[in-house]
Parts: C-alpha cells; sequence; structure tokens
C-alpha cells in the first residue's frame, strides 16, 4: 500500500501552482488570449510519484519526462499504488534516440522532441507495433546547437513530411527551447514565424510547445499553446528520484 501524501508538500505546490497559473493569466492577458487554450506540463524529472498525485490531485493531469527509465519506473510505481488518480497525459520532453523510441510509444501520449526522421520512424514503429497513436512535436533548432537536439528551420518540411505520412503519428506543431544565457523574445518570435510557415503546408499543425519556468510569458506572447514548466512548480528542492 503507498504511503500518504504528504499535506506540506501538497500545501507547497498549492501556492506555486498558484503563482503559475497567475504568471500564465497575466501573460494572457497581456496578449488578448485565453489562458484555457494553454496546456501546462508539469515535468516531473527528478522528483517523487507522490509530487506527480499531488499535482494531479490539483487539476494537473499533463506530466512531462525526460528520461525513458525513470518515465518507465514512476508509470509502474503510480499503477501499483492505491491513490486515487486521475488519468494521467504523459509527454516525454527529453532529448530522444531512435534505441529508446519503441519504449516511448508504450506508454507517452505526447513526445515534444522528434528532431530527425530516424526518430519519427522508429517512433512510429513502436506505435504501430503496440496498436496507439502519438501525438507529436517536430522539435526546431533556435541556436544551432546540436547538443540541444532539433532540425534546423530549412529540414523541418521534410522532417514534417515523414511524420504526417506515418499512419501512427500525429504532427501537432513545433517545440523549441530558447537559447541560453540569451534573450527569449527574438528565439520566439522565429519560432512563430516558423510555426506559420508550417501550418500553410499542415494546417492542422497549429501548436507550438515553447516556455519553461524562466520563459513562460515570453513564449505566451509569441503563441504558446504548450508550456513546460518544472522548477517554478516543483521548486528546485535536492530531486529525490532516481
Amino acid at each position: 500500500m503507498s504511503a500518504p501524501l504528504d499535506p506540506g508538500r501538497r500545501s507547497e505546490l498549492v501556492a506555486t501552482l498558484a503563482t503559475v497559473r497567475g504568471r500564465l493569466t497575466d501573460a494572457c492577458a497581456g496578449v488578448n488570449r485565453d489562458p484555457h487554450t494553454i496546456t501546462l506540463v508539469a515535468v516531473t524529472k527528478g522528483f517523487p510519484v507522490s509530487d506527480i498525485a499531488s499535482v494531479a490531485s490539483l487539476g494537473i493531469t499533463d506530466i512531462g519526462e525526460n528520461r525513458d527509465q525513470e518515465a518507465r519506473a514512476k508509470i509502474a510505481e503510480l499503477n501499483a499504488s492505491t491513490w486515487p488518480m486521475p488519468e494521467l497525459r504523459w509527454h516525454f520532453v527529453g532529448r530522444l534516440q531512435t534505441n529508446k523510441c519503441r519504449s516511448v510509444a508504450r506508454y507517452a501520449h505526447v513526445v515534444h522532441s522528434v528532431d530527425r526522421v530516424e526518430v519519427a520512424a522508429a517512433l512510429a514503429a513502436g506505435a504501430t507495433r503496440v496498436q496507439r497513436h502519438l501525438d507529436v512535436f517536430a522539435q526546431v533548432s533556435l541556436d544551432d546547437d546540436p547538443t540541444r537536439g532539433g532540425v534546423v528551420a530549412a529540414e523541418l518540411l521534410r522532417l514534417a513530411e515523414h511524420i504526417a505520412g506515418q499512419q501512427s503519428l500525429r504532427l501537432l506543431g513545433v517545440m523549441a527551447v530558447a537559447p541560453l544565457d540569451a534573450d527569449p523574445a527574438p528565439a520566439f518570435e522565429r519560432l512563430a514565424t516558423i510555426a506559420a510557415q508550417l501550418r500553410v503546408e499542415y494546417p492542422e499543425a497549429g501548436a507550438i510547445s515553447a516556455g519553461m519556468s524562466a520563459d513562460l510569458e515570453t513564449a505566451v506572447r509569441y503563441g504558446a499553446t504548450h508550456v513546460r514548466v518544472g522548477s517554478a512548480l516543483l521548486g528546485r528542492r535536492t530531486p529525490t528520484f532516481g
């Protein structure tokens, strides 16, 4: 039987979630957007399943993980727990290698980090194997740093065509991470332009996954529909998982 949730920790999350939601509301008000059109993904890398259960109890059911092994372990632990849990929607937000695609395709509902044809093909094969369909974002590089992942803008349409051609995948739109130690506004403005160009060819691919704890307001200003928030929600406590 699972241990009871820590009421003190849940109170912390009530407060941080209120702050994040307030930031989103204010950001949306500044550009005349409806905050209900933005999906808040709680990135729980390194934090225990009790935190996932707590944020889910507060209405956040989109859960992001960066590492396949950790995600699988958490899902197994949650499935074995006795906590009352709403249905969760799992987002894989970390850089993805082809040898992990079959595993990720078994549990992920959304993959934010498809940046190569090989990754798209491996995900599609994995999803087909278990008779599932995955929503995916094409990750775009905004700083040309190969260690951070992302397809260069000139190759995006080729990648999008491959994703759209897979029966087990649905292209949602584009994802990007702002460059390190730089004003995110020019990068997210560029991403918005790239997203608009993609919609000309793929009108249904209108989503933009952009913005994290430090820059979510800027991402909202430039059209983000999904924000991936970790530390602003879960805090900077020492992670306790893994």
